[in-house]
Formats: C-alpha cells, sequence, structure tokens
C-alpha cells in the first residue's frame, strides 16, 4: 500500500438498524480510535442516525449520493422485481467505487473485539478478503445451487472459496463498474444458479461477482490456524472485558447473522455494553422496547466529557 493510499471502513444503514450501528460503531472506536468509516445509506431515512454516528464516532457519509441513486437505479433495471428480497442491500457494492482505496465492509449486526486495522491488513496479501466458515459449515447454502458445479460453472473446490457478504475486504480498482455491471447481468440471468431459500439478498450475487472477478481472494480462517469462530448462534463463547473468547482466544468479531439479536437473545448484555457505552442517557426503562433510536434526549455536555475522558485513558 502505497503513502497515498487510505484504509477504512464502509456500512450501509439506516434507521431501522440504527441500534445496531451505534453498538458496532461503539466498538470499533474503542479498539481503533482513528480508522475512517463512511457510511452508505440504505434509503433516504438515514440523516438523524447520521448525525448521531458522525457526532459520536467521526463517521463520515458516502461523499457521492449522485452515484448512488444512478447505482441503485441500474440495479433495479438489471433485476426483475421479484429477484432481489431487499434490493437496496445491493448498496454495498458502491463501496468498489467510494473514496477508500482498501476497505472493509461491515454489516451492522456485527460486532468487533479487536483494531479493524488488523483485519484490513490482511489486504496486503490479496484484492479481497472475508473472515467466516460458512464455506465449512453451510458449504453452497445460501449462496448457489447445486447444479453450479454439475454443469461446470464452478469447479467443485468453489466450495472453500464462499463466504458470508456480512464482513468482506477488497481493494478499489479491482473491479471496474462495466465489469460489475456485466456480472449483474449473468446472475440476473440465470436464477437457477442461486440459493435465495434462506431469505438472503446479496450474498449470492456477491459471491458469484467476487468468484469471477478477483483472482487474489484470502479467507483469514484459512491461513491463520488460531482463527476462532465468529457466528452468533454459537452459545460457548465467553465474556471477558467486554469481548468474547473461544477458550483462550479472543474472538475477532461476532455476527449475529441471522440469529436474533433483541432481549433474551445470545450475548445481549455485550450488545448492550457497546449500544450504550457512550450514550447511557440512552438506555430504555425495563420492559419499554419502543423507543427508537433518535427519540431519546441527549445530554451534549456529559456526552462530550465521557468521551474525552475515555480517550484520555486510552
Amino acid at each position: 500500500m502505497s503513502g497515498q493510499s487510505t484504509r477504512g471502513v464502509y456500512i450501509v444503514a439506516n434507521e431501522k438498524v440504527g441500534e445496531n450501528a451505534i453498538a458496532l460503531l461503539a466498538s470499533l472506536r474503542r479498539h481503533d480510535p482513528h480508522v475512517p468509516v463512511f457510511m452508505i445509506p440504505f434509503n433516504d431515512d438515514y440523516q438523524p442516525l447520521f448525525q448521531k454516528l458522525q457526532s459520536l464516532y467521526q463517521v463520515q457519509l458516502f461523499p457521492d449520493l449522485p452515484f448512488l441513486a444512478t447505482f441503485t437505479q441500474k440495479i433495479s433495471e438489471i433485476f426483475p422485481r421479484d429477484f432481489l428480497a431487499l434490493p437496496n442491500k445491493m448498496r454495498k457494492l458502491a463501496a468498489w467505487f467510494g473514496p477508500l482505496d482498501e476497505f472493509l465492509y461491515i454489516d451492522t449486526d456485527i460486532l468487533f473485539f479487536e483494531p479493524v486495522s488488523d483485519t484490513l491488513a490482511y489486504l496486503n496479501q490479496a484484492d479481497f478478503i472475508c473472515c467466516d466458515y460458512h464455506f465449512k459449515g453451510r458449504q453452497l447454502k445460501d449462496v448457489f445451487s447445486p447444479s453450479v458445479i454439475e454443469r461446470g460453472i464452478f469447479p467443485e473446490n468453489i466450495i472453500n472459496s464462499v463466504f458470508n457478504s456480512g464482513l468482506w475486504g477488497a481493494k478499489k480498482g479491482t473491479i471496474t463498474l462495466e465489469q460489475m455491471y456485466q456480472r449483474l447481468e449473468e446472475c440476473a440471468q440465470n436464477r437457477d444458479y442461486f440459493d435465495f431459500s434462506g431469505g438472503t439478498t446479496d450474498q449470492p450475487i456477491m459471491n458469484y461477482l467476487v468468484l469471477n472477478s478477483i483472482d487474489k481472494r484470502l479467507n483469514i480462517t484459512q491461513v491463520n490456524p488460531n482463527e476462532p469462530g465468529s457466528w452468533g448462534g454459537m452459545k460457548h463463547f465467553v465474556t471477558r472485558d467486554q469481548a468474547l473468547y473461544d477458550g483462550d482466544t479472543r474472538l475477532r468479531y461476532l455476527h449475529w447473522a441471522g440469529t436474533p439479536m433483541g432481549p433474551g437473545g445470545p450475548y445481549r448484555d455485550l450488545w448492550e455494553h457497546y449500544r450504550y457505552l457512550d450514550e447511557p442517557d440512552a438506555r430504555k426503562p425495563a420492559g419499554d422496547q419502543g423507543v427508537t433510536v433518535t427519540s431519546q434526549p441527549m445530554n451534549r455536555l456529559k456526552q462530550v466529557i465521557r468521551r474525552f475522558t475515555q480517550r484520555m485513558k486510552k
């Protein structure tokens, strides 16, 4: 990476996932206070959340909203209306055309327990990175139908390359906009390649796009023999020091990935720790789960003092 290159993080968010976005950013900033973070709006309902994330965590807005609108319109033209469950989830693909030279995309139902820069560093070794065990657990499920192997679309060992689309990283320029549109057209014309039975939207498309376009890929779990799991549905992780451990190994991150996140769900106490770490006055009274992210009163002075105190301790 040259001295002029920039590394950072993209998220896609709106008000609906605002609580999760705050928890994610609190965990990112605890371990990596200065890494650039850009928010790609999921739709037009994002401004109050963005203002809060900007104030608390120095999040920046994806700078080319006209491009994002054009890209979203192009997606709607490429795919039939009944093809994608949530078409705006495809906005994460705009990360290839944002300001960061090397980036990590992170879904909002994730918490990080180490500097995100450590994960970004794996882009020194590859043009695309991921960090999950989808290839070992679910294999082709929620990605491709078995026909892609039976018909020779992909070789049989493609199973070892599939990935979860909730956390991945890449280098800008590894896919051009023209190449992306071409691959998306191929997807739209071959619905039978994909397994959407689990309700996924972007994951099958992402896998087809990346596996056909980027040769130099790396799954951190396949090069780091001590890499722990990360799925929120695994019940054996232990909480210590506001992080999760698999035995003595600290998790890189936790991804709920379809696992219930509400009260009573797995690792809820840890999520609440990060959600209210920098905004304790926003914690809802016991039994009150109906208040939205922007409806709680904010004490600006307390927040400034709290953030300053935390930074002084680092």
